[in-house]
């Protein structure tokens, strides 16, 4: 499965991009994902000219294709002004607003206070709402403090842990729905062959002057003779 990591931060190095990673491996360990990590500061230009051209970059246009086929995501934002970035807002503005239906995604910020936490719940977890995202119960917020103190990696591997059973559970949902519209197209064409059988063999002790009839190939009787036949 792809898992794919958009961090926000803007500063190297970034406390933005250090929970994304660690969110990540704690991901991995839960289940088999493939990681790929899509940094918006890079991105930055380009969103702003997607904005004003209405068509992406080409860096711009993979991320966004990155996150339309992955998985699951996770996604960190800084806390500006008591909500997420502007930037990371306006990647998820240019993505296509079908792009994360039914997506597992894990929601995460940073900030310099623990008074900021509730932006989870207030800005991040209503914004995928709204895109149809299933967002994951844990969030995880982490203030200057909050690094290297006690309960950060328990609620990581926690929020990790849902993620990855998340994506675990949808995807085989996806697979069962897969399976079972195959199973579907067979049965359907199961039945259109029982027919076609049934029907020939009504036809065939009708058959008319040497015509032939078979499971593959009808010839074709002209009505006046059928109309005969049943006159007779």
């Amino acid at each position: 499965m792809k898992l794919v990591v958009v961090s926000a931060g803007l500063s190297v190095p970034s406390s933005t991009r250090l929970l994304a990673d660690r969110l990540a491996a704690a991901t991995a360990r839960h289940t088999s994902v493939d990681v790929q990590v899509v940094e918006l500061r890079d991105l930055a230009v380009e969103i702003a000219h997607n904005f004003t051209s209405g068509f992406p970059g080409r860096a711009l246009s993979a991320a966004l294709e990155a996150v339309t086929e992955a998985d699951g995501l996770i996604v960190v934002t800084p806390v500006f002004s008591a909500s997420y970035s502007g930037l990371f807002k306006s990647f998820f503005d240019v993505l296509d607003q079908d792009a994360l239906t039914g997506k597992p995604v894990l929601i995460a910020a940073t900030g310099g206070s623990a008074r900021h936490s509730l932006v989870l719940e207030h800005a991040l977890r209503p914004l995928f709402a709204y895109l149809r995202a299933v967002v994951v119960p844990t969030a995880v917020y982490t203030a200057s403090e909050d690094w290297g103190a006690e309960g950060l990696a328990e609620r990581i591997d926690r929020a990790a842990g849902e993620l990855g059973r998340l994506m675990e559970g949808l995807g085989s949902g996806a697979g069962a729905v897969r399976r079972a519209d195959a199973a579907g197209e067979a049965d359907v064409a199961g039945a259109s062959a029982a027919v076609d059988t049934d029907t020939a063999a009504a036809i065939a002790p009708r058959a008319l002057d040497g015509a032939v009839a078979s499971a593959d190939r009808f010839t074709v009787i002209p009505f006046e003779q059928q109309l005969a036949a049943l006159r007779s």
